[in-house]
């Protein structure tokens, strides 16, 4: 079963389903601009386009055609030129949230961060031995 929610572009209620995450008017005016953004892309000369480029030729907003990338609706195995920005940098990537730099980048902090908490933990355990041994000697 759907939840009841306000429409986040022009504030409509309506039932939000798995499908659906704006109001059936706003759904119909998503429709005919994906129909806009494929039908431009498709045509072999503008198969190479850029999001940028893409955007000028359709007047579509980015955050649209972002939205028909991110949920599979325009695939770019088709399109090469075809990206959205990474969410961390704003650098154009294909697949998935983060570009491969600020991948690493964030698997370097954690594991930083996870030699850090390994040395306090040997650090503690050298202090209880210290510790203790100290209260035994008094």
């Amino acid at each position: 079963m759907g939840e009841l929610m306000n429409c986040p572009k022009c504030n409509a209620l309506f039932v939000k389903t798995n499908l659906r995450d704006v109001c059936d008017k706003c759904y119909k005016e998503e429709e005919k601009a994906y129909e806009t953004v494929y039908s431009f892309i498709r045509k072999r000369e503008n198969r190479k386009a850029t999001l940028v480029e893409v955007v000028e030729g359709t007047g579509i907003s980015q955050d649209l055609i972002i939205k028909f990338i991110r949920t599979g609706r325009l695939q770019l195995a088709q399109f090469p030129n075809l990206g959205y920005p990474c969410q961390k940098c704003g650098n154009l990537i294909r697949e998935g949230k983060l570009c491969n730099d600020c991948t690493s980048d964030i698997h370097n902090q954690l594991a930083n961060v996870q030699k850090e908490q390994e040395r306090e933990r040997e650090i503690k355990e050298r202090m209880k031995g210290t510790y203790l041994a100290d209260k035994k000697n008094r």
